[in-house]
């Protein structure tokens, strides 16, 4: 087989494995959103008015977050390794740490944006507990996360 033939079907294969990968991350991340409903709910105990109001801003605010964290942070991270930073010039370090800076102010403000938008849906203290909640999820998570993981030896 030439090469002409060969090419097309390589990339056949591997534009079939990167969808393959999406897909698959794709259905991790509805998994993970479905558990965190779940658990929210549960911890809220939000009545059926105050879920029907919730839910949709919520889910809003946590899709932009979630692309702002894995495509802003993502990408900052990759530039991040330990051989990228020790031959980093101070510019290039001072142009990312602004860029790494402005993504936490965008977050931030994305925070308090959400929170105004669900003050007249929750009462304070189910707020309050949303936060905590969130934080218990992802600590669970997490947990369950380097539970499955095999350690390297």
């Amino acid at each position: 087989m030439n090469l002409k033939k060969i090419l097309p079907i390589l990339l056949l294969l591997t534009s079939f494995n990167f969808y393959a990968q999406s897909e698959k991350m794709k259905e991790k991340k509805e998994q993970v959103r479905a558990l965190k409903i779940a658990f929210l709910t549960t911890e809220l105990e939000m009545t059926t008015t105050e879920s029907e109001k919730f839910w949709p801003i919520y889910n809003r605010f946590d899709d932009k977050q979630f692309e702002i964290r894995h495509q802003k942070m993502r990408a900052y991270m990759s530039r991040m390794g330990d051989d990228a930073l020790n031959s980093m010039s101070d510019k290039d370090a001072r142009l990312l740490l602004t860029q790494i800076e402005t993504t936490d102010e965008e977050l931030f403000l994305l925070r308090k944006k959400f929170v105004r938008d669900i003050k007249p849906v929750l009462p304070a203290v189910k707020i309050l507990k949303l936060k905590k909640a969130e934080e218990d999820f992802n600590r669970k998570l997490l947990h369950q996360y380097r539970n499955r993981t095999p350690k390297k030896e």
